[in-house]
């Protein structure tokens, strides 16, 4: 089951987010699916009215895949982000920026759906690539 789960894990980041193939959300996730991020998505027409917002800001992006550990019902995914900010991201107009945005996604999966997930992702990262936030200087 933990192989199966990752997959799906895996098939959810790539054929909804990368490739934009919003037919297989009703497959990959349970009506009541609920995930609780920076961003909370709601169903499988919470993550088809989401993921158009960030295409705009960021056209190009990419999840990639770093590493998956499943048990029982959960699989833990670490991710990266890759893209380049050229619309608009909650009111922050476009950068020109590459970005990378690494996180950490805990899907629980029920009846081979997603069902909820949880995700820490490095915002505060982002916000440094894009200029609003100023970065660090190294002491």
């Amino acid at each position: 089951m933990s192989e199966k789960n990752k997959a799906k894990a895996r098939y959810f980041l790539d054929e909804l987010w990368n490739q934009g193939n919003f037919e297989v959300a009703d497959e990959l996730l349970a009506r009541d699916y609920d995930g609780h991020s920076s961003t909370v998505i709601r169903g499988p027409k919470g993550a088809i009215a989401f993921i158009p917002v960030m295409r705009v800001a960021f056209p190009d992006f990419q999840f990639k895949i770093l590493d998956q550990i499943a048990e029982g019902d959960k699989v833990a995914t670490r991710w990266k982000l890759v893209g380049t900010h050229e619309g608009s991201f909650q009111g922050i107009p476009p950068s020109g920026q590459k970005v990378e945005m690494t996180g950490i996604t805990i899907f629980r999966l029920a009846d081979s759906r997603l069902v909820e997930g949880w995700t820490n992702e490095d915002i505060f990262g982002l916000m440094q690539q894009i200029g609003v936030v100023p970065a660090l200087e190294n002491a």
